[in-house]
C-alpha cells in the first residue's frame, strides 16, 4: 500500500523505544514519507484524538514504539482516521504488539509492499444519561506525575441523542470499560442489565466490559475467560463482587451491555483502555456495545495467539500429564490438512 504519512506514538521513557523512533525516521526520509510524533503533552495539555491526528498530518499508518500501554494509545489515534497501526514490541506482558525493534524497517517494507495481513479487532463506544467529566480535584490527585489526563469524551452529532438513548460519546476502546468505586472503604452498586434484560444489581469493587482483544487484561485479572481475539463478543466481568454469582458473561456482539449506578451507591469512576474519562452519580448509566468502526491492525503473518498465551502466563505441564516423561509437541500435526479441515486456521508445521 502506498504509505503516505506515518505517526509515532513513542513510549518516551525507554531508550530502546527512542532507538527504534530514530529508525523509523530514517526510513520515512529515505522514502520521502512524511513523518510525525503524535500523543504528545503539547502545551501542557491533552488533546482528543481528533486534535491529535489533525496536528499529526492526519497520518495514514500510525506506529507504536512501546509496550501494550503504548499501543492502546496508538490504536485510539488509528480508529479515529481509519489508519493502520503496527505495534512494535518494547512490552514486557502484553499481548498486542508483535513486531520486535530490530525488525522495523522490515516490517515498514513490508507494509509499503503490500506484504501484510490486516487484521480487524472489535472495537466498543458509548452511550450515557450525561456527559463525561471529571472533577478538577480529581484530576489533581490522579496525575502521579504522569502528566495531564485525556480530555473528556466528545459527544457525535451525528447520532439521536436524548431520552431513553442518551448521549452518544466519541471514544473508543480496544481493551475495556471499566466502572470501579472511588472510595476504598466503599463499593459501587450497579445494575446490569444485558441486551435489554436486567441480570442483576451488584455490589462490587468494579465492573468491567471487555472485547476478545481485552479479555487478557484486566478481566484475566479479575477471573474472566480468555478470548481469542479472532472472536466476536462482549465479555461482562465483575471485580470482587459481593455475592454468589461472580461469573463472568460473554454476549453477542450486538448485545449491548448498560451499566446503571443504583441510588444507594456512591459515586463510580468510569476509564477507558485504562484512562480515567469520568464520573457517575447514583443514578446516572453508560451503554457498551460494539462500536460500527473497527481497528486495522498490521500483521506480518499469522498470529500465534495460544502460543503467546503460554509463554506469557508461563504456563507449565501438569505433572501427571507428563508421567510417562513425554512432553506433548508443539505442532502435533505435520502433514497438510484434509479437504474438509482446509478452511480452518491451523498452524504451519514445524520446518
Amino acid at each position: 500500500m502506498t504509505v503516505n504519512r506515518v505517526g509515532l506514538v513513542v513510549h518516551g521513557g525507554r531508550a530502546e523505544a527512542v532507538a527504534a523512533a530514530r529508525a523509523v525516521r530514517a526510513w520515512c526520509a529515505e522514502h520521502a514519507v512524511g513523518c510525525a510524533d503524535i500523543d504528545v503533552w503539547q502545551e501542557g495539555a491533552r488533546h482528543s484524538a481528533r486534535e491529535e491526528m489533525d496536528s499529526a498530518g492526519d497520518p495514514d499508518l500510525v506506529v507504536t514504539l512501546g509496550g501494550d500501554g503504548t499501543f492502546l494509545r496508538g490504536a485510539r489515534l488509528a480508529a479515529e482516521n481509519d489508519a493502520l497501526v503496527l505495534g512494535v514490541d518494547l512490552g514486557r506482558v502484553g499481548f498486542l504488539t508483535e513486531v520486535p525493534a530490530t525488525a522495523v524497517r522490515a516490517a515498514l517494507d513490508a507494509v509499503r509492499e503490500e506484504r501484510i495481513d490486516v487484521e480487524s479487532r472489535m472495537l466498543l463506544t458509548l452511550r450515557a444519561s450525561c456527559r463525561l467529566e471529571v472533577p478538577a480535584q480529581m484530576e489533581a490527585l490522579l496525575r502521579y506525575g504522569r502528566g495531564p489526563m485525556l480530555p473528556p469524551p466528545r459527544v457525535r452529532t451525528e447520532c439521536e441523542v436524548g431520552g431513553d438513548w442518551g448521549v452518544a460519546l466519541n471514544v473508543t476502546a480496544l481493551n475495556d470499560v471499566v466502572v470501579e468505586k472511588l472510595a476504598r472503604d466503599r463499593q459501587v452498586s450497579v445494575a446490569v442489565y444485558l441486551a435489554g434484560r436486567l441480570l442483576a444489581c451488584y455490589s462490587a469493587d468494579a465492573l468491567l466490559v471487555a472485547t476478545p482483544t481485552g479479555s487478557t487484561a484486566y478481566s484475566f485479572a479479575a477471573g474472566g475467560p480468555v478470548v481469542s481475539p479472532r472472536a466476536e463478543g462482549l465479555v461482562f466481568t465483575p471485580v470482587a463482587p459481593h455475592m454468589v454469582f461472580n461469573r463472568s458473561v460473554v454476549a453477542a456482539p450486538d448485545e449491548p451491555v448498560a451499566l446503571r449506578v443504583l441510588e444507594r451507591s456512591g459515586q463510580a469512576a468510569v476509564s477507558i483502555d485504562g484512562q480515567l474519562r469520568g464520573v457517575l452519580s447514583p443514578g446516572d448509566w453508560i451503554g457498551v456495545y460494539a462500536a460500527p468502526r473497527r481497528l486495522k491492525a498490521v500483521r506480518l503473518g499469522p498470529t500465534d495467539f495460544y502460543g503467546r498465551l503460554r509463554e506469557r502466563m508461563n504456563l507449565t505441564d501438569a505433572p501427571a500429564a507428563l508421567a510417562d516423561g513425554q512432553a506433548a509437541p508443539l505442532w502435533p500435526v505435520r502433514t497438510p490438512p484434509p479437504e474438509d479441515l482446509a478452511h480452518l486456521a491451523l498452524p504451519p508445521g514445524p520446518g
